[in-house]
C-alpha cells in the first residue's frame, strides 16, 4: 500500500473543519486516501443508484445517522441536493463529520461554493509523486515518464497503455459527452491530441480552432471542460509589472504524462529519449512535481511561467509572497552553464526579491546554491514549499 503525502493534512483539517472536499483525476487514489485516512468513517459511493435512492427517502435523516460518527461521500456532484442538507446538520450537530470526494472539478466546486461556503476544507489530490513512489522512483526517466503516475499502474501493475486507453475512452470523452452535446468525436479526438503534441507551449486558441475546423468559443469550451475533468491544466505567466512586456497567454499541461504517451501515439518507454517532445514530456513531468509538493501538503498552487516578446523564457517562477523562486526545466543528463542564461537574466529584473534560481534536470550531481543550483527531478518534492 502507497502511503499519500496527503493523508496527514486531511486528518489535521478534520479536527477543525466539519466538511472535508478532495477533488482529483479520476483514479488519482481519492477512494483509497480517504478510506485510510478516516477508517471507521461510513462509507457511500453516489456513483451508485441504489445509494442515491436511499439517500433520497430522507437525506436530513441519512446525514444524522451516519455523520455523527463520520462519513465518506464518494462521487459527491452526482447527487447536488445533498449540498444543503450537509449545510444544516453540519450547522445543528457540532461533532458531525462529512468527507466529499468529487472528480469532475466544476460540478462540485461550484455547489460547495453555493452551499458550504466557509464549512469546508478543499484539497486536490492528484497522481502519485515521486517521493510517494519512494524506491520505486529510482527506475529509467523514461520509464517514469511512460508509466506516469496513476496507482492502477504501480500497485495493480496495469499496463500504461491499459490504462490510458481505458481511462480516455471511459472517462474523458464520457465527461465531454455527460457536459456539452459533442457533434463530431472526431474532431474532439483531434484537438486532445493536439493538445498533447503542444505541452510545455503557450496555448494559441485561435491557431487550434484553424487546425481542427470548429469555432474559437468550441476550443475554449472543450479546453474549460478537460480543466474541469483533471485532464489538463493551464500555468498561468508571470504577472508582476517589472517594467517589461510579457506574454499573456497561459501554458498547457496535462495532469498525467502516460495519457500524453497515450495521445503521441507512443508505443513502449524505449521510444520516449527520441521523440521530438521527448523534452516537454520531461518539463511537464518536473511541473507536476512541483505542483504535487503544493497540493500535498494542502497549499494553493503557485507555479507561473516568465516570457517577454523578447523571448526571454523561465520555464517557472513560483511566488512566496513578496518573494520568488525560479527554475528552468532540462531533461539533459549533464549539467551545462547555459542552462542559467535566462535565470540570470530574471534576477536582473527582480534582484532580491529573487530567492533563489535552479536547473532542475537527469543528472545525477546536486548544487544546493542560492542563486543556479542544480536539481535532479526527482527531489522535487524535497524542495522547500513554503
Amino acid at each position: 500500500m502507497i502511503i499519500r503525502e496527503l493523508k496527514s493534512e486531511l486528518r489535521r483539517l478534520a479536527r477543525a473543519f466539519k466538511v472535508i472536499a478532495v477533488t482529483g483525476p479520476r483514479q488519482s487514489g481519492k477512494t483509497t486516501l480517504c478510506k485510510m485516512a478516516f477508517p471507521d468513517y461510513a462509507y457511500f459511493n453516489l456513483d451508485r443508484l441504489e445509494v442515491v435512492e436511499e439517500i433520497e427517502k430522507s437525506p436530513a435523516i441519512f446525514l444524522q445517522q451516519y455523520g455523527k460518527n463520520g462519513v465518506i461521500l464518494d462521487e459527491a456532484q452526482n447527487y447536488p441536493q445533498i449540498f444543503p442538507h450537509i449545510k444544516v446538520v453540519a450547522d445543528e450537530a457540532p461533532s458531525s463529520r462529512f468527507v466529499l470526494t468529487g472528480s469532475s472539478n466544476f460540478l462540485l466546486l461550484a455547489k460547495i461554493t453555493e452551499s458550504l461556503a466557509g464549512r469546508v476544507a478543499l484539497n486536490t489530490l492528484l497522481p502519485l509523486s515521486l517521493s510517494e513512489l519512494r524506491s520505486r522512483a529510482a527506475t529509467a526517466t523514461e520509464n517514469l515518464l511512460f508509466r506516469g503516475g496513476y496507482p492502477a499502474i504501480w500497485g495493480d501493475n496495469i499496463a500504461p497503455l491499459d490504462l490510458a486507453a481505458n481511462y480516455y475512452n471511459t472517462y474523458v470523452e464520457r465527461d465531454v459527452r455527460q457536459i456539452i452535446n459533442l457533434k463530431d468525436r472526431s474532431k474532439f479526438q483531434v484537438f486532445i491530441r493536439l493538445c498533447a503534441g503542444r505541452i510545455g507551449a503557450e496555448f494559441n486558441a485561435s491557431a487550434l480552432s484553424n487546425e481542427v475546423g470548429v469555432s474559437f468559443h468550441t476550443i475554449q469550451e472543450w479546453l474549460s471542460i478537460l480543466e474541469a475533468s483533471y485532464v489538463v491544466f493551464r500555468l498561468p505567466p508571470f504577472y508582476q509589472n517589472i517594467g517589461k512586456r510579457l506574454v499573456k497567454t497561459p501554458k498547457i499541461y496535462f495532469y498525467d504524462t502516460a495519457l500524453v504517451c497515450f495521445l503521441l501515439g507512443l508505443e513502449n518507454a524505449e521510444q520516449l529519449p527520441t521523440h521530438p517532445l521527448y523534452g516537454a514530456i520531461f518539463e511537464n513531468y518536473a511541473v507536476l512535481e512541483l505542483l504535487k509538493a503544493r497540493l500535498n501538503a494542502g497549499k494553493t498552487p503557485n507555479l507561473f511561467f516568465y516570457r517577454d516578446q523578447a523571448q526571454h523564457e523561465v520555464d517557472v517562477v513560483q511566488e512566496f509572497g513578496a518573494g520568488y523562486r525560479a527554475y528552468e526545466i532540462k531533461s539533459a543528463t549533464a549539467f551545462h552553464t547555459s542552462f542559467t542564461k535566462n535565470l540570470d537574466y530574471l534576477k536582473k529584473l527582480l534582484g532580491d526579491r529573487l530567492l533563489s534560481t535552479k536547473v532542475i534536470f537527469d543528472g545525477a550531481v546536486e548544487l544546493n546554491a542560492k542563486e543556479n543550483g542544480a536539481l535532479n527531478f526527482r527531489s522535487i518534492g524535497k524542495e522547500q514549499i513554503s
